[in-house]
């Protein structure tokens, strides 16, 4: 054989391919494998070959990250003020933040702030203290699962939303008793908000933007990133970044059903799922028809449990954001089309809507390995596993919840329901794939503490999500890398080391395969396509 142009040495290297198979070392031409083995690899080396020595460190194929926010996230990273638990304990902090990020902007400018996780974070601000922080600046605050935000008596103004204006369909303005606004709004009322400051985002902030994503996929071990919900302006800007050589990761394109000529325009230029390349690639299209159960929207058979924030409605079972003729309509002309559809299901109610679509769009146009995914998918009852099961759908599961967002599962559905939350022990067990995602910017970039959460069935701050759907530290990665690329019709490619597929491993801080506290592990290297893309 030739010199190779990428060489990994002294590895521990898990190939995460069927048979289960180790080695210590790995050598790459043009970007893909074409040899595994032990340190007699090292006499493939020429002047030209990039040699990493992993000093006996952990090496698993790179993390893919199969249901993201990256677009979006990119332009908060750019422009919007960051109010997670981490940088806000209290509700005088957030206040505070507001009223320092106001002072800034000139009047009239909006200021965005986004990941506002009001259960770690001393409730939701009324509209009054939401009023004197702003200084008069038109406010929107985004809450961490992206489906509800707080707007201030400025940004109504500024939308022309007053006391007599209705919600809008599928959304809602919540109310005070009197009919006063209490500043939260809900689906696509928080959209009227979202619409208003993103109307001047342009296709190079998208790009730019993602220059910081990377770095931060990159350092936490991910190779490749599904972007969720994608509309046209991120394609675009995504093309851009592909011609100009940008990408130094793998992405793919899950088509916007929000957009609404997008996915008609895909079906009309003959567009299937797979168009693309190695970096760049359409996965599929997607609708949200189903919420946040965080947020208390996410459509169930049972009400929510728990305090009603005011204005929610009482009692409270969710809402969902399609009608269901209308949604079967979209779903089958893109299924018939050659496109992989995912619609979005969180509560049980919302994961049987999604399955009623998808049931009839596969009973119009029968395709046997159709890998239709329900996004999220937290809420698994059991006839909804059987159901998963025998139309064989993919779980296409929010693991990336479980850890920040597990508290106020447990809250708003009762410990009883952790059970059925995300349970993989009895998706695996079935035979069902469930590959695991982490909806950033809803939650964080790093996928470890998802698969610490996965493995222990607890958050880091020790809300018990039922030990009986404990999974084990291998069957937890499998859902991060193989299953991950499966579920995109990517695992010729990708999601495991083996000869012919992408170079794309990462090197760990410490063994995770052994549980070796997984949530803190630090990636030492990221190599893409047989390049080193991030060093610690």
């Amino acid at each position: 054989m030739a010199c190779v142009d990428f060489l990994l040495l002294n590895g521990r290297i898990a190939t995460l391919d069927a048979a289960g198979s180790e080695c210590t070392a790995l050598a790459a031409v043009n970007g893909r494998i074409v040899a595994l083995g032990d340190a007699g690899l090292r006499d493939l080396a020429g002047p030209g070959t990039t040699i990493l020595d992993a000093e006996g460190a952990r090496v698993l194929p790179g993390i893919v990250d199969s249901h993201a926010h990256p677009d979006a996230y990119a332009l908060r990273l750019r422009a919007w003020t960051l109010v997670s638990p981490d940088h806000v304990a209290t509700r005088d902090a957030l206040l505070s933040r507001i009223r320092a990020r106001c002072e800034k902007a000139a009047p009239g400018q909006w200021c965005a702030f986004y990941r506002l996780n009001e259960r770690a974070s001393g409730g939701y601000p009324t509209l009054a203290e939401l009023d004197a922080a702003s200084l008069g600046r038109p406010v929107f605050i985004l809450r961490t699962d992206g489906h509800l935000g707080l707007a201030n008596s400025a940004a109504f103004a500024a939308c022309g939303v007053t006391r007599e204006t209705p919600g809008p369909a599928f959304g809602r303005f919540d109310r005070l008793p009197d009919g006063g606004f209490t500043g939260l709004v809900r689906e696509t009322a928080a959209h009227v908000f979202l619409n208003a400051v993103h109307g001047q985002d342009s296709e190079a902030d998208i790009a730019e933007g993602m220059e910081q994503v990377q770095d931060q996929c990159l350092a936490a071990g991910i190779t490749s990133v599904a972007n969720s919900l994608t509309p046209t302006k991120a394609i675009r800007a995504y093309q851009r970044m592909r011609r100009e050589g940008l990408w130094r990761m793998r992405m793919g394109i899950i088509a916007s059903g929000r957009d609404e000529p997008l996915i008609p325009a895909l079906i009309g230029a003959g567009i299937q799922s797979g168009f693309g390349d190695d970096f760049l690639r359409l996965i599929g299209v997607e609708w949200c028809p189903d919420c946040s159960t965080s947020g208390r929207t996410a459509a169930y058979w049972e009400p929510y449990l728990g305090t009603p924030v005011p204005g929610e409605p009482v009692p409270n079972t969710g809402m969902l954001l399609y009608e269901k003729e209308d949604l079967t309509q979209r779903a089958t002309a893109a299924h018939a089309a050659g496109l992989q559809v995912m619609i979005e299901g969180v509560g049980d109610r919302g994961i049987d809507f999604a399955l009623d679509v998808m049931e009839a769009a596969l009973a119009a146009h029968p395709v046997a390995d159709h890998r239709m995914r329900v996004e999220h998918c937290c809420f698994v009852t059991p006839p909804i596993l059987a159901r998963l099961k025998r139309g064989g759908f993919v779980d296409s599961s929010a693991t990336g919840f479980m850890d920040e967002l597990g508290e106020a599962y447990v809250a708003n559905r009762g410990q009883d329901a952790m059970r059925h939350m995300w349970p993989h022990r009895a998706l695996i067990d079935a035979g069902v794939p469930a590959p695991g995602h982490s909806d950033f910017a809803v939650c964080r970039v790093s996928p470890w503490t998802a698969l610490a959460a996965m493995v222990t069935r607890r958050t880091s701050t020790g809300a018990d999500l039922d030990a009986s759907q404990a999974i084990t530290p291998l069957e937890a990665l499998r859902a991060y890398t193989t299953l991950g690329a499966w579920a995109q019709r990517e695992e010729a490619e990708k999601g495991s080391l083996e000869i012919g597929k992408l170079a794309d491993c990462i090197v760990l801080d410490r063994d995770v395969l052994n549980g070796e506290d997984i949530g803190g592990t630090q990636v030492k290297a990221t190599i893409v396509g047989g390049v080193l893309r991030h060093q610690a």
